[in-house]
């Protein structure tokens, strides 16, 4: 593998279509698509400031460095990677990439971050300002995760969460086959639209939640004051530990909690089997 150590560079494709090359203490300066068609990159303690450098690359590495904002869009259309260390400042990064590995990353600034990629797994990543993340995206896994960030995870497929924070408005909507565990879940309308969502121990906060569902459980989970009018339209078999303000026109399942604040059943109720709803 060649080495090049201790550089510069800046304009357009400075390193265009290389291959099996190792960047040490390399920066790249305003321009564009630096590493472009490139495959086998090692990139450590490098800084990133032009736009588009890493895009249609296949294998590569990128290990405690940093992308600045002017590094905007900066992982497109590749394969295969692993980041560990990393602090993105850029927008807009991870789209249709397949193979992404993230350790101990922060991205501050995640908007429109991870649309269409596949194949993810992360562990110990925070991110924020995180509006539609995860747009389209497939086989998802992620282990400590924080996030502020509204519209996430739509239309996601195939998801498995363990021990997040996640605030974001109306997360989960039209997902399929999402299990998330032990996790803290805040904001409106969760999980709007999804199928086979599954919710293991985790707390959950915002009006309105779990709505339109099909194939929604609920296992051992906890919902604040506010998760009023839940399970509208949902077909729920849900065992919740803490009281539940109100639940309005479930379809069909079943629903434990200790207490019911309402059970509102009106003349929009599309239940077409009996709905239990029971004290535990």
């Amino acid at each position: 593998m060649e080495l090049i150590k201790d550089m510069e560079y800046g304009g357009e494709r400075p390193l265009f279509g290389s291959h099996n090359l190792k960047l040490e203490n390399v920066t790249i300066h305003a321009g564009e698509s630096a590493l472009k068609n490139c495959a086998g990159i090692v990139a450590e303690h490098c800084t990133f400031e032009g736009k588009y450098p890493f895009w249609h690359v296949d294998g590569f590495e990128v290990h405690d460095c940093l992308f600045t904002p002017g590094a905007r869009a900066a992982l497109w259309y590749s394969r295969n990677l692993t980041m560990t260390d990393t602090q993105v400042d850029a927008p807009k990064m991870f789209r249709e990439m397949d193979g992404i590995k993230l350790r101990n990353v922060r991205i501050p600034d995640a908007q429109e971050t991870l649309w269409h990629c596949h194949n993810v797994d992360i562990e110990d990543v925070k991110v924020e300002n995180a509006d539609y993340l995860f747009m389209h995206s497939s086989n998802i896994r992620i282990m400590n995760w924080e996030q502020h960030g509204n519209y996430s995870f739509q239309y996601c497929r195939n998801v498995e969460i363990h021990d997040a924070v996640i605030h974001s408005k109306d997360a989960f909507w039209g997902t399929e086959n999402v299990t998330i565990y032990d996790s803290e879940l805040h904001g409106e309308y969760l999980g709007w639209h999804s199928r086979r969502l599954t919710l293991v121990r985790c707390r959950i906060s915002g009006t309105q939640p779990l709505c339109y569902c099909r194939d929604l459980t609920l296992v051992d989970c906890e919902f604040d004051a506010d998760c009023d009018l839940a399970f509208e339209d949902s077909e729920v078999n849900a065992v919740v530990t803490t009281p539940i303000t109100s639940v309005k026109n479930p379809m069909r399942g079943s629903i434990t909690a200790p207490d019911f604040g309402e059970i509102i059943i009106d003349k929009y109720s599309k239940a077409v089997d009996p709905v239990t709803i029971a004290k535990s």
